[in-house]
This record gives C-alpha cells, sequence and structure tokens, in this order.
C-alpha cells in the first residue's frame, strides 16, 4: 500500500490547529527501512500576534535580534521544543491508528522550517513581503532560471499571481546583473523552487 502524502498532510494540519500550530510543509524520504517523515510547524496567526505582544510589552527571554527589529515575528515560527513533542506524540498516535504510514519503520521528525524556509502557497508569498528571498523557476525568465532580491510584491490571489522581486537588494549574479533590469515579476506557476534568504 503506498503512502498518500495528501493524507498524511490532512491529519498533520488537524494535529497541528490542535496545537496552535499550522502546518508548513512535510517530506517522506530516505530508502524503505529509513525512512523518516519531517513536518514543518509555526505558531499559527494567534501565536504570532501573541509573540508581537510579548515584544511590544518588553517581555524577557525573547531572541535579541527580534526585540532589536533585524528578524521579523513573521519570520521566527515561534515553535518551541514542547510543541514539537507534544505534536509528534498526538500525530504519531493518529499516523499509527489510521495506518498513514504502512509498514512500521519510519522516523517522525517535527521541527520548525528554519530562517531559511521555503515558500509555496501564495499566501506565504504575500506574508514575507519585504523579505529577501532566492527563487529558481521552470522557465528562464531573461535567460536565467535562479533570481535573488526582495519581495516587494506577493502573490495577491486576486489579482495577477505573481510575484516581483527587487534585484537591487542584494548583489546578483552574472547572468542577473546582465539581464540589466533591476526588478523582475515571476509567475507563481513558473516558480519551481522559492525560500527566504535569512538576513543576519
Amino acid at each position: 500500500m503506498a503512502v498518500s502524502l495528501d493524507a498524511i498532510r490532512s491529519a498533520a494540519a488537524r494535529v497541528a490547529a490542535s496545537h496552535g500550530l499550522d502546518l508548513v510543509d512535510i517530506e517522506f524520504i530516505g530508502p524503505a527501512k529509513e525512512r523518516t517523515l519531517r513536518v514543518y510547524l509555526e505558531k499559527n496567526a494567534e501565536g504570532r500576534a501573541k509573540l508581537k505582544a510579548e515584544i511590544a510589552a518588553g517581555a524577557e527571554d525573547l531572541p535579541e535580534r527580534l526585540v532589536e527589529g533585524s528578524l521579523s515575528v513573521e519570520q521566527l515560527s515561534g515553535v518551541t521544543h514542547e510543541d514539537c513533542a507534544a505534536f509528534s506524540r498526538d500525530f504519531g498516535v493518529l499516523l499509527d491508528v489510521e495506518d498513514l504510514v504502512p509498514g512500521a519503520e519510519y522516523t517522525l521528525e517535527a521541527s520548525s522550517p528554519g530562517l531559511d524556509r521555503k515558500l509555496s502557497r501564495a499566501e506565504d508569498f504575500e506574508r514575507f513581503t519585504g523579505c529577501l528571498v532566492k527563487v529558481q523557476t521552470f522557465e528562464a525568465i531573461r535567460n536565467n532560471r535562479h533570481w535573488q532580491g526582495r519581495l516587494v510584491a506577493g502573490a495577491d490571489a486576486g489579482a495577477s499571481n505573481s510575484i516581483t522581486l527587487d534585484l537591487n537588494a542584494v548583489k546578483q549574479n552574472s547572468k542577473s546583473r546582465k539581464s540589466g533590469v533591476s526588478t523582475v515579476e515571476i509567475a507563481l506557476g513558473n516558480i519551481e523552487k522559492a525560500q527566504l534568504v535569512p538576513e543576519i
């Protein structure tokens, strides 16, 4: 029996929601006897709003870069070790009860998506407008498939279904420099991979 990633994703999203978390992504990788199911989680919008309120109130024990403003709450998943442990316990039981991963041999890992998190949905691009991103396209744009810049216009579901990058925000590779443009518009359907670039 094959593994249904859609069924696993749906179950993971349900369990995450019960813990005040959002599912970012899942990966099922490795050979048959060393399979790993990785689940990437973050605080939901309510959790991120609470974190913003803690910063405004001057709460202690927050990351220094978050307090000083060089790191946005949107870039920080806010997930704790305890969040991952509680999610893993409940999700592991659900996986076994519903037999979503046939065969007993696999490792379940739950973690934050990290500062270099993947961007895949239109909402991701909208949320991270203003951040540095790198994008790889399926089809070349101006003879280039690799772009890096500041996301100045995210994908608005009601509008163009594309993103716009400000290329002046970072030093470009030779192909990007030769294109002679300061911005590039990329259709969502042409994005093969996209991720945040940590600004440290």
